[in-house]
């Protein structure tokens, strides 16, 4: 992938290189150590993962946009019935997760629990290399997605599973909404909520 900060539309070209990036983004990342707790296998497990929910779920149904060195997932009102898993990517992610599959079922109907009703943007991921942070990268993606949530006149909703993350989205407009722990011992998911604003020379 180029290494400029600009977002550009994510393509199924782009799998591996969107897929490593976030595997890398999430290595450190509590929700995601919680699923794949074996270090070794860790980043391997992670970019099959990245590569299957992109090329079978958000490429398809979602606004899936990158730049050099980061990705973001975003799945507008009209996406979210379509963008979840079918048979084959339940199997796909069940043989990735191996004896964590379990643990993931119940995360994922445990985040659907908390999620909003009303229409919404949502973004499901968004993460930069951290040999990157600090460039830039997830804040344009992050300006991206909002400005078409904002055009489209909706609010966006996420959850974070790490705290220090939530000071970055407060600076872009969002609060928390609900706090919440995913059962099994799993951590803490914080759900957040940014009502939408005026498109700017609106």
């Amino acid at each position: 992938m180029p290494k400029t900060s600009t977002p550009e539309t994510a393509t199924p070209d782009d799998a591996a290189a969107v897929s490593g990036t976030l595997a890398r983004a999430f290595d450190a990342d509590p929700m995601m150590r919680w699923f794949f707790p074996d270090d070794s296998s860790r980043q391997e497990r992670l970019g099959r993962y990245f590569t299957t929910i992109f090329t079978r779920q958000y490429v398809r149904h979602g606004v899936c946009e990158r730049t050099g060195a980061a990705a973001a997932f975003w799945v507008p009102p009209e996406g979210q019935a379509q963008a979840v898993p079918d048979t084959e990517t339940i199997q796909e992610l069940v043989s990735i997760l191996g004896d964590r599959a379990g643990l993931f079922r119940d995360a994922v109907e445990t985040a659907g629990r908390h999620t909003p009703q009303e229409p919404h943007w949502y973004l499901a991921v968004i993460g930069a290399d951290p040999a990157a942070q600090g460039g830039g990268h997830g804040a344009a993606l992050l300006r991206s997605g909002l400005a078409k949530a904002d055009a489209a006149g909706l609010p966006v909703c996420l959850e974070s599973s790490k705290s220090s993350n939530l000071g970055f989205y407060e600076h872009f407009g969002f609060t928390v909404r609900e706090e919440f722990s995913l059962p099994g011992g799993g951590p803490v998911l914080w759900a957040m909520r940014r009502e939408p604003r005026s498109p700017v020379g609106a």
